[in-house]
């Protein structure tokens, strides 16, 4: 099974529609977004939808925000989700992994993220 990350830049109905699948397993009180509210979403200058394709079907998404604030740039990580029939296959590490990457690139110093709605983690990028 092939595993590829990649920005989301339009959007699509398949877009639409894996949303509509995905978010009901993220949280069973969110409603999944329309069309105008995806492009919305993808037209941020703050936001960035990332989706996991798992031999070709998104069977993942993330969502990176990235925004400066006074002391610099910062990012957070929302929104996780993986489909359940794709699960312990590397998908969120792999969504994790480029979202950490594209904050770095975009000079964030601390990536923020919650895990399970509980606990929230920061990430620090090694300034060397």
């Amino acid at each position: 099974m092939t595993v590829s990350i990649e920005v989301v830049r339009e959007p699509t109905g398949e877009v639409a529609e894996a949303l509509r699948h995905l978010l009901p397993q993220l949280s069973s009180s969110a409603v999944p977004p329309d069309q105008a509210a995806v492009a919305a979403i993808i037209g941020s200058p703050a936001t960035t939808l990332l989706a996991a394709r798992l031999d070709g079907r998104i069977a993942g998404l993330l969502t990176l925000a990235v925004f400066p604030i006074p002391t610099g740039m910062r990012a957070w990580i929302e929104d996780v989700v993986v489909d359940e029939a794709a699960r312990g296959q590397g998908i969120g590490r792999a969504l994790t992994t480029e979202a950490l990457a594209l904050a770095r690139a975009a000079g964030a110093k601390t990536v923020g993220f919650t895990v399970r709605s509980t606990r929230i983690y920061r990430y620090t990028f090694d300034p060397g």
